[in-house]
């Protein structure tokens, strides 16, 4: 049997003009999306903390005095009411933020490209060098580009098996708020700044030719004959945290290259491979390999959405999550956003942001399970950020203690709710938490767990302790403890009269987040057991609320385990977020031998929210993997993975 682990490729052999699925390279901090064209290669750049925006408090003072009236409302029944109220006196001021912007883009010209033949792209995730390949007139050319996390630069390097071959124009380009200028013969500078006052950025590509010549003019680099080139990209921001973006640019650009200056490619080359290989290497599955692994990445997709069994390819998707975690999440820079640091858009979906009602989490599931709990760290250093505002949040909007984190947020310390009402989601910080507490069980580490993870998870826990309140007479739970505002993320039900809404009170996904943290915490006092009286103060508060949280519903109706409190229709069955199963996963509460009836409440759940549609998102296509994994039905978990690669996939995966 073939190695697997030798042939963790993406590769492709039509030639790419038309292509608009790049392959991507990472070092946390960098990124470059590398399309491959033969003519016109494009390669876009991030940098990752370039965001469109700055500092600002958008704490709303008018958010406390209106909460006991939504609150009053909700508990009534009176849903569009308070939904009115907690739309124009409880969102934050403003309400929406700011988007992740692209760096630019790179782009090399050659001038001959005729007679082009056995073109091959690939994105080797053992070395985690992208490579473009291809012959002309029996002369064989190659390109190679990395991410180098040791040495914070994109490296781009041009050959050919013959000498005086390699003749390219290089230059970079921005869509808005940019210029490129010549900085010496061998250098440009791509700068600017994101609005008047926004922050400024700038990327210096210099170039290293091995024979031949370069001039530059007009913003562009020109390299005629040369044996081989090297192109060395550094590129910063003047970002420094989340009140200042004071910093210079172009100074650390310049002392980024200042540092690499006089080494060979091959010495960079192999230093970021072998940094590469300590991270990567540490992980091998084998699930058997067939003929398909000699077949190119696309094709072989192809074959698996027409029903061929491609476990090599499934292989090859593992290990490339793994890698996009490492490529965009290392140990000193921020978390991995919705599109890590593969952005090419000045105003990205979903602004690009920290999602924190699933997505940022989804990230990091692959962290510990996957051995790479340091690209776990950037995490955790972004949440210690977010403490400080969150604090002011908890404080002025809900006069209560410890942090809080709604639905999104950004590199500013946004903390406040977004978007609309569904954005009043209080839980974003509680449900961060559990990502602490689960690098403690992998990593057994007591220090971190004492200096890291019990301040945040404390802090989180005391905030849901103020939050929390009890549920009046004639209401389902009454006396029983339960949050108020409540949704079931982006998701929506039918009240008796007919009338639709997202926005209530105690929604089971927040039951199940405060269950966890509640309990998490317990077994952290436990564990460091040094918090003298105040700790033994607050462990009993954390029992004594866990004892009267509202329990978990199961439908009489239907059997199923219920979204919201009340045994609400939905009006989208086939809704895409099925956060109200969080307790089978990612959460360990719900389980088939220690609570069966829930688990088989969560079962009928999934299978009706099959049965109308649900999963065909692709992050919640992997989520239903997870489920059906933590029901013990593999024939299941592994169909809803072939649907993921079939339905949700494209050709670069």
């Amino acid at each position: 049997m073939r190695n697997s682990q030798n042939r963790l490729t993406l590769w492709y052999r039509q030639p790419a003009e038309e292509w608009t699925e790049a392959l991507p390279v990472g070092n946390g901090r960098l990124g470059a999306m590398v399309f491959g064209r033969i003519q016109r290669e494009r390669i876009q750049l991030n940098e990752e903390t370039l965001w469109d925006g700055g500092p600002r408090d958008t704490n709303n003072p008018d958010a406390l005095e209106a909460l006991p009236e939504v609150q009053r409302l909700l508990f009534a029944g009176k849903n569009a009411e308070a939904a009115e109220i907690a739309g124009q006196k409880m969102m934050g001021n403003p309400c929406r933020i700011q988007s992740y912007q692209s760096l630019g883009d790179l782009f090399l010209e050659f001038p001959d490209v005729t007679e082009i033949s056995e073109y091959r792209r690939e994105l080797d995730l053992n070395t985690g060098i992208a490579c473009t390949t291809y012959q002309r007139r029996k002369m064989c050319f190659t390109r190679e580009v990395l991410a180098s996390a040791v040495d914070q630069v994109i490296l781009i390097r041009l050959e050919c098996n013959r000498p005086e071959q390699i003749t390219v124009t290089a230059t970079m380009e921005r869509e808005q708020d940019a210029a490129v200028q010549v900085i010496s013969a061998d250098t440009l500078m791509l700068h600017g700044q994101c609005g008047h006052e926004g922050m400024r950025f700038a990327s210096y590509l210099k170039a290293v030719s091995e024979g031949g010549n370069i001039r530059a003019n007009n913003g562009c680099l020109h390299v005629e004959s040369a044996d081989a080139v090297t192109f060395i990209l550094s590129a910063a921001t003047s970002y420094i945290d989340q009140k200042n973006i004071d910093g210079d640019p172009q100074e650390l650009c310049e002392h980024t290259l200042a540092s690499v200056h006089g080494r060979s490619y091959q010495e960079m080359r192999a230093a970021h491979s072998e940094d590469h290989r300590q991270l990567f290497h540490r992980v091998e599955l084998d699930l058997g390999i067939t003929d398909a692994v000699d077949l190119p990445t696309d094709e072989r997709l192809a074959a698996v959405k027409k029903g061929a069994e491609d476990p090599q390819l499934i292989v090859l998707y593992f290990q490339f999550g793994r890698y996009l975690l490492m490529g965009s999440s290392r140990p000193g820079c921020l978390p991995a956003n919705l599109q890590g640091i593969w952005n090419e858009h000045m105003n990205a979906p979903w602004n690009s942001d920290f999602h924190t009602n699933i997505n940022l989490q989804m990230n990091y599931w692959p962290a510990e399970v996957c051995h790479l709990a340091e690209c776990h760290l950037p995490l955790f250093d972004y949440m210690d950020t977010l403490m400080e505002p969150g604090s002011r949040t908890a404080k002025i909007h809900y006069g209560a203690g410890g942090w809080v984190v709604h639905h999104l947020s950004d590199v500013w310390g946004f903390t406040t709710p977004a978007d609309g009402i569904h954005g009043i989601w209080p839980v974003g910080a509680a449900w961060l938490c559990e990502h602490l507490w689960e690098h403690y069980l992998f990593s057994g580490d007591k220090d971190f767990l004492a200096k890291k993870a019990y301040p945040l998870m404390e802090g989180a826990a005391r905030f849901i302790l103020d939050f929390l309140v009890e549920a009046p007479e004639g209401t389902p739970v009454a006396g029983k403890l339960v949050t108020n505002p409540s949704h079931s993320p982006e998701n929506s039900f039918l009240k008796a009269d007919g009338t639709r809404s997202v926005f209530t009170y105690a929604a089971t996904m927040d039951l199940q987040i405060i269950h966890e943290l509640f309990s998490n915490c317990i077994a952290c006092i436990d564990v460091l057991a040094n918090g003298g009286d105040s700790q033994a103060e607050f462990r009993t508060e954390l029992e004594s609320a866990l004892e009267n949280l509202a329990p978990l519903q199961i439908s009489e109706k239907t059997g199923r385990l219920q979204e919201w409190i009340e045994d609400y229709d939905e009006p989208e069955p086939g809704h895409r977020h099925m956060s109200y199963l969080y307790g089978l996963h990612p959460s360990h509460q719900i389980t088939l031998r220690g609570s069966p009836e829930l688990a088989q409440a969560a079962k009928k759940s999934l299978e009706y929210r099959l049965s109308h549609g649900g999963g065909h998102t692709g992050w919640s296509r992997a989520w239903l993997v997870n489920f059906w994994a933590r029901l013990e039905d593999g024939e299941e978990a592994y169909t809803h993975l072939k649907n993921l690669l079939a339905r949700c996939t494209l050709t670069n995966l």
